[in-house]
């Protein structure tokens, strides 16, 4: 039986920590299970062991520090990118054969959607296959892990997973963010999946067993795709530069601009976020620029305090940590 389900939820358009901080999480010892709730290896999550730099995909990061870690079935996956992130894992001593689990009902990218997607412009997909296959799957024509032989050592009924033992305690690990939802999103510019703390619950936990929402947002805003985010300022490409705002699964430069502090609050809201991580301070600080809008009034304030003030003040209902990294967070509100 479950014992309580922690939410990770990226507040902005991706790329907001969410694998660190599921890595800082997972490595207290917290957790019998980290679950990827959504997406596919369309994401990338970097993570640093010491000096080795680790970037995972399909894999929950909880992996990394020893967990169970169980691809869920809110996912879509590539079965030859899984395995190659399994050796992966596997060459650099991870015991991923015993530790990694896919739920049976995982629906499968085929060939033939990595062909359709492949040819997309209108939106900048990662071309990775998923809005096709979670089109089959939602079309009831799709294929399921299940279906697949050589994926059965890896395979879990969730269910059985996480109601036939007794302490589980779950940490789920999102992918893209709220404003790429398929429903909360700018739509058509969204992903094809859910990202919100509602996905969570649709892989299995009930939702008086979630605990905490730990929102991810940075101190700017980036975005990847075919859409107009980024002013005409250069600024923006010095943010890009300090921040390393490259994406760790395509490396398509992000598009850079100030945070939206509204809509910060109505992902806040709307998730339930009880703890808020703003990471990348160190990036503004850098450039020594301190910007946010409220509606489309551009702020700015004289320094890191008076800017983070003031969104202590916008969301005074939770707590929120800043950080240069949210690997090392250590000041709170």
């Amino acid at each position: 039986m479950i014992d309580y389900a922690d939410v990770i939820v990226d507040l902005q358009q991706g790329d907001s920590g969410k694998g660190k901080i599921a890595s800082l999480l997972a490595s207290k010892g917290d957790y019998t299970h980290t679950v990827r709730y959504n997406g596919s290896n369309n994401a990338g999550h970097t993570i640093y062991l010491g000096e080795q730099k680790i970037v995972t995909h399909s894999i929950p990061v909880g992996v990394l520090h020893g967990i169970r870690s169980v691809i869920g079935p809110g996912c879509v996956l590539n079965v030859e990118h899984f395995f190659k992130e399994l050796r992966t894992l596997k060459d650099i001593g991870i015991d991923a054969d015993n530790l990694v689990k896919i739920a049976s009902n995982v629906h499968i990218i085929t060939s033939k959607h990595l062909e359709e997607d492949g040819t997309d412009t209108k939106v900048g997909t990662t071309r990775r296959g998923n809005g096709p296959a979670y089109r089959d799957k939602y079309d009831r024509k799709g294929i399921r892990a299940s279906d697949v032989d050589k994926l059965r050592p890896y395979l879990i009924e969730m269910y059985d997973e996480l109601y036939n033992e007794k302490g589980c305690r779950i940490l789920f690990e999102g992918a893209q963010g709220f404003y790429l939802d398929v429903d909360w999103g700018d739509y058509p510019y969204v992903t094809s999946s859910h990202c919100t703390v509602g996905s969570a619950v649709m892989n299995g936990v009930p939702p008086q067993k979630i605990r905490k929402v730990y929102g991810a947002a940075k101190i700017y805003e980036t975005y990847v795709g075919t859409k107009k985010f980024e002013p005409e300022d250069t600024v923006f490409q010095k943010i890009r530069e300090a921040g390393n705002e490259y994406g760790s699964t395509t490396g398509r430069p992000r598009q850079c601009n100030w945070l939206n502090v509204d809509n910060l609050t109505k992902a806040v809201n709307v998730n339930g976020v009880t703890d808020l991580i703003i990471s990348k301070v160190d990036v503004l600080r850098q450039i020594g620029v301190w910007r946010l809008y409220r509606g489309k009034n551009l702020e700015t304030f004289s320094n890191e305090n008076e800017m983070l003030n003031h969104l202590r003040e916008t969301l005074p209902q939770i707590k929120i940590y800043w950080s240069d990294d949210p690997v090392g967070i250590g000041r709170s509100s």
